[in-house]
């Protein structure tokens, strides 16, 4: 993560208004759309973290309980998940020795998420909602000239940016600044 630098918030008036230009994405042509929501991704990526963290802070002041079990609940269940594809063989044996514990673990699990599944779907509209704005954004937002030179930059490597990385680790490196 050395020489990782995250990009400048980009002005209001380029993200949003005055001069940012905004197209409906042709959904023929994937290839350029994919293009556009990468280079967009990458370009605007501090605003969209702002946004993002602005809109999942406004639903933890209306919701604060809901958003803290919630992120809970997914929590455990991402790590439980995490665990049992790491470790399928003790959890097969667990199973097959225990079987009576094994279905009421699997019925209080249930029972806990279902009883909180309230604040389960307040968590996950804080987070899904802003990624929607982010993709909805970036897929008709048109480009600039300062965002192709930006996005250059990053593809050649002389710039490295956390959404950069996260766009590598997605398998989607090629694509950017093309």
């Amino acid at each position: 993560m050395a020489g990782v630098q995250p990009p400048p918030l980009r002005s209001l008036d380029d993200f949003l208004l005055g001069s940012a230009r905004f197209a409906v994405p042709d959904v023929r042509d994937l290839d350029r759309w994919n293009n556009r929501i990468i280079n967009n991704l990458l370009y605007y990526q501090s605003n969209y973290l702002v946004s993002a963290l602005g809109l999942l802070l406004l639903v933890g002041y209306f919701h604060p309980l809901q958003l803290l079990v919630g992120a809970t609940v997914v929590t455990l269940l991402f790590m439980g998940f995490v665990w049992v594809a790491e470790n399928q063989a003790p959890v097969r044996r667990f199973r097959r020795n225990h079987p009576t514990i094994s279905v009421l673990a699997i019925l209080l699990a249930s029972y806990l998420f279902v009883s909180v599944l309230g604040g389960v779907a307040v968590f996950l509209f804080g987070i899904a909602f802003p990624v929607l704005m982010v993709l909805v954004h970036a897929s008709v937002r048109l480009r600039s000239l300062k965002n192709k030179l930006e996005n250059k930059l990053e593809s050649i490597g002389l710039k490295r940016t956390p959404m950069g990385l996260l766009l590598e680790a997605l398998g989607q490196e090629q694509e950017a600044g093309s």
